[in-house]
């Protein structure tokens, strides 16, 4: 029979011959605890059954241990692996999460989704949301309004936000780059919605490379996607209409790569003899497309880990009444992978 709540963390402390501090920070995962000294204390804790209280330790810390995550609708890789990652590292921190999925992103209610948290009484938000349409600027507005610590992932840089991202115009630049050395001239792309950030920063970095190349840059070699395979497929079919002598294309999210496939096997295009292709984010089924495709890698488990950990130090601070983390912006190096859809053109 097991002694259900009896235990307390002073005697765990006590048979385990450390402070209670000690085996406080075991409890919340904290890495500052020796090895063997982590070991010792969790032997103890499994072999007394002791189940802690999330309810008491909020009240005696402070904090309720509950972050507020905003999202975008989940059926899109990049969402959906970030939300699972965040809940991934809030679970080890200790942190239960209150999720609010945005369907909608450009007709909701900034004020209603802070006042729902604050009513909560999270102890900070983490913003996935990507950064579209005005968004940004009406959260800009609402900072002075934000009570507790918040970190958001997927926002252009600015210096009142705690922003952490990938480098997106870099990946874009490094992908456009990649197929000018295989011997590609004239490069097309097929955009994500331009009214996201992330698309107009992946449209930065490839007309960066091809200025550098001093290769030709016009209307007619871009068009607009929706991050879909339909609009991949619609939109390589558009591009070799209005660019026809186009031998290569970036294309910005792998969905819209595999949409693009689909049009060149329909026209009799090969890719990649005749058509090299390189899309972004390394889904899990990039190495499955036919050819396999080459893509730039973000693995967003980095971000969205380092993203919660920051708003936890931030919660410390408030809960210390220190301030020392100052808003800024961290930016993670995106990974070209190179595969067959790319070969050096003959």
């Amino acid at each position: 029979m097991t002694n259900l709540g009896k235990i307390t963390i002073k005697e765990i402390a006590e048979e385990a011959g450390v402070s209670q501090q000690t085996v406080s920070r075991v409890l919340n995962n904290r890495p500052d605890v020796a090895v063997s000294t982590r070991k010792r204390v969790k032997e103890i804790i499994a072999k007394r059954d002791y189940r802690p209280s999330s309810i008491a330790r909020g009240i005696a810390q402070g904090r309720s241990y509950i972050l507020g995550v905003v999202s975008a609708s989940l059926e899109n890789y990049g969402p959906s692996t970030t939300l699972m990652a965040v809940e991934e590292r809030a679970n080890q921190l200790g942190y239960t999460l209150i999720l609010r999925v945005i369907h909608d992103p450009q007709n909701f209610d900034i004020d209603e989704q802070l006042r729902y948290f604050i009513s909560h009484h999270v102890d900070g938000i983490v913003w996935t949301l990507p950064d579209m349409g005005n968004i940004r600027d009406a959260i800009l507005q609402k900072i002075p309004q934000l009570a507790v610590p918040t970190v958001f992932l997927n926002m252009h840089a600015h210096p009142d936000l705690m922003v952490v991202d990938f480098n997106n115009e870099s990946g874009g630049q490094i992908a456009t780059e990649h197929l000018i050395e295989q011997g590609y001239r004239n490069i097309g792309m097929i955009t994500g919605p331009m009214d996201w950030m992330v698309s107009r920063h992946r449209y930065r970095g490839w007309k960066k490379a091809m200025e550098t190349a001093v290769l030709p840059i016009a209307d007619r070699q871009v068009v607009e996607g929706d991050w879909s395979c339909l609009s991949g497929e619609v939109g390589l079919k558009q591009l070799l209409k209005q660019f026809p002598e186009m031998d290569a294309a970036f294309i910005s999210n792998d969905r819209m790569a595999l949409g693009a496939m689909r049009a060149a096997r329909e026209l009799g295009i090969d890719i990649p003899s005749d058509l090299a292709l390189v899309g972004y984010d390394d889904a899990p089924e990039a190495d499955f497309f036919a050819p396999p495709l080459t893509t730039i890698r973000q693995d967003l488990r980095d971000p969205s880990f380092f993203a919660v950990n920051m708003v936890d130090k931030m919660i410390t601070e408030v809960t210390q009444e220190e301030k020392t983390i100052e808003p800024r912006t961290y930016l993670f190096p995106p990974q070209l992978i190179v595969r067959q859809s790319s070969a050096v053109k003959a």
